[in-house]
């Protein structure tokens, strides 16, 4: 069986198990990235929001390696930032090839486009962007990448009250467009490969509260944000922070 055929298997069975059945057109976008980037959702190349397809940093770099890229240069772009205000503006070129023009993208990152988690590390975040874009227009790819849309991002609170919408006690409610918060917590787990129960632990611990049931949504929504940010930047110092979790075995005589 081709390498195309068991990648789109795998995919179909990552989104039913995070998204559950999705539209003929979403599972027609998936099957066309799969067979022209191998894209995969289980390893986090690519996220299903508000009813689209999204590319991760992690999926474009992949794609940049099997394309045998020839390498990425990113510089800050000085007279657009203000260090002191947090804002940071980065300019990335892409080679596609040694002696090529090269490809290039600009990302920004201020406090009021990023995620709470992630502030102190904008000058990262525009890097991030800025290869992103870059990526996108060597290789022709048209979809917009999670991170330069802050993905992972609480929305920006709204100017008069609204009604708050109805969810389940546990914080686990979901609706049309979005995957419930325990199937992408769910994701996580099974994309970098950690323990649930120490998971669980960490995450009542980060809400405060006995159980992860007992969370509010707001508060299960960050930890979900924490620990993705957390992963994707050094797993190993997540899971030891996992493992600090750990209950101690009683020596038996």
């Amino acid at each position: 069986m081709k390498y195309a055929e068991v990648l789109w298997r795998e995919n179909t069975r990552s989104v039913r198990y995070a998204w559950g059945r999705l539209g003929h057109e979403a599972m027609r976008q998936l099957k066309s990235l799969t067979a022209k980037y191998r894209l995969s959702v289980a390893s986090g190349d690519l996220q299903f929001l508000n009813g689209r397809w999204y590319v991760t940093h992690t999926g474009l770099l992949g794609i940049a390696q099997r394309r045998k890229c020839a390498g990425i240069n990113a510089v800050i772009v000085k007279s657009l930032c203000h260090a002191s205000v947090g804002r940071w503006v980065v300019r990335a070129t892409v080679y596609k090839a040694v002696g090529s023009t090269g490809f290039v993208g600009y990302g920004d990152a201020d406090p009021s486009n990023v995620s709470p988690l992630v502030r102190g590390a904008e000058m990262r975040v525009a890097e991030t962007r800025a290869v992103n874009r870059a990526l996108r227009k060597a290789y022709g790819i048209g979809l917009c990448s999670v991170e330069e849309l802050g993905s992972f991002s609480p929305p920006m609170p709204a100017s008069h009250p609204k009604q708050a919408a109805p969810v389940s006690g546990n914080g686990n409610g979901s609706n049309h467009s979005q995957p419930r918060l325990r199937d992408q917590l769910c994701l996580l787990i099974r994309q970098f490969n950690l323990d649930p129960a120490l998971v669980k632990a960490y995450a009542a611990d980060f809400c405060g509260t006995q159980t992860l049931k007992e969370a509010s949504r707001d508060l299960v929504e960050s930890f979900i944000s924490h620990l993705a940010t957390a992963a994707k930047e050094d797993r190993d110092a997540l899971v030891c922070k996992l493992n600090s979790y750990a209950q101690p075995t009683e020596a038996t005589s």
